[in-house]
């Protein structure tokens, strides 16, 4: 394997004007970086990526966070990160917390011993805790839920706002009971998606609600329950599309049929949500999207840590489909 000095050898200058030459430096003469360069590609001369790091005190490495790798919307995410980074010369590492807290701290953790550039994280819950990130400097972006505080660059979406509407939509077309299956209490979005059920049915029914883990399972179990403890609820809002799997296993156990027993509509337009009969109506985040400004962000912070948070809110949007409207 080539050394720096082979390299220096044939280029027949020394080693510090190599190591100057292949890290960009302007005050290396064009011509002496040329030859440089070519002394390299003959002899498949590779920099020690770890050495340029150490000096550095950061590695051309992201680390992204996110809650659950299973979650089509989280991987959206991850897609939209990794594009922006790679244009900029970025890796991405993925890291799946799986909603759970000493995962997520244990993952903090290595960040910071790996050195990576900067963090896009989807925090667990209000105990996030970045401070051994920030207290080396080390620029973060929550993305879906914001960090304790509502501090640091964010990007997030109405989420509240569209649990409104998506509620309203169910009530519009006929439902008179609609219920809520949502995520843990204290998660961001879970609570948010309830408070804009919660708005809808004021004044219109008592709120019918249940909470279970953001999992299809948690979330068949709840639906369950509450189908037997209020054989009423003709119509449901789902937080989100791994939940939704187990609220449709729970109809499915019951024999009720969305859009003509029971009105559904759920977070996310997951893949699979056409492919069902009737498709499921759905709330559409703009995940890709959430992804791409969440590593712009990042980027520009690593650029100058010195600007001010910048918070960013997306919309969703509903996408009527078969579930939600009533049928014979």
């Amino acid at each position: 394997m080539a050394t720096i000095s082979d390299v220096a050898a044939r280029a027949g200058v020394s080693t510090a004007t190599v190591s100057r030459a292949l890290n960009g430096k302007s005050t290396v003469d064009p011509a002496l970086v040329a030859k440089v360069q070519q002394a390299a590609a003959e002899l498949g001369y590779q920099p020690n990526g770890l050495a340029r790091n150490l000096r550095r005190q950061e590695t051309a490495v992201l680390a992204l966070i996110i809650s659950d790798v299973e979650n089509p919307f989280f991987t959206s995410i991850a897609r939209g990160v990794e594009d922006v980074a790679q244009t900029s010369g970025y890796s991405v590492v993925l890291c799946n917390s799986d909603e759970n807290a000493d995962k997520e701290r244990r993952y903090l953790d290595v960040a910071v011993q790996e050195r990576v550039a900067g963090v896009v994280l989807s925090p667990t819950g209000t105990e996030t805790d970045v401070a051994v990130l920030t207290g080396r400097g080390t620029p973060v972006v929550a993305v879906d839920r914001p960090l304790a505080g509502g501090t640091g660059d964010q990007v997030l979406v109405d989420t509240r706002r569209a649990a409104r509407e998506a509620t309203g939509h169910l009530l519009g077309h006929g439902y008179r009971r609609v219920a809520c299956v949502t995520g843990p209490s204290g998660v961001r979005t879970a609570d948010d998606r309830l408070a804009g059920y919660r708005d809808a049915v004021v004044g219109v029914h008592d709120e019918v609600v249940r909470r279970a883990e953001y999992k299809a399972a948690g979330a068949r179990r709840a639906t369950l329950d509450l189908l037997d403890a209020d054989p009423g609820t003709d119509a449901l809002l789902v937080a989100n599309s791994t939940m939704a799997i187990g609220v449709l296993e729970a109809l499915a156990e019951r024999g009720l049929r969305p859009g003509r027993d029971v009105g559904v509509v759920a977070f996310d337009d997951a893949p699979w949500a056409t492919l069902i009969d009737p498709p499921l109506t759905v709330v559409a985040q703009p995940a890709y999207e959430i992804g791409a400004e969440a590593a712009r962000l990042l980027l520009a912070r690593i650029a100058d840590n010195t600007r001010g948070p910048t918070a960013t809110l997306l919309d969703a949007r509903l996408i009527e489909r078969g579930s939600s409207v009533q049928s014979s």
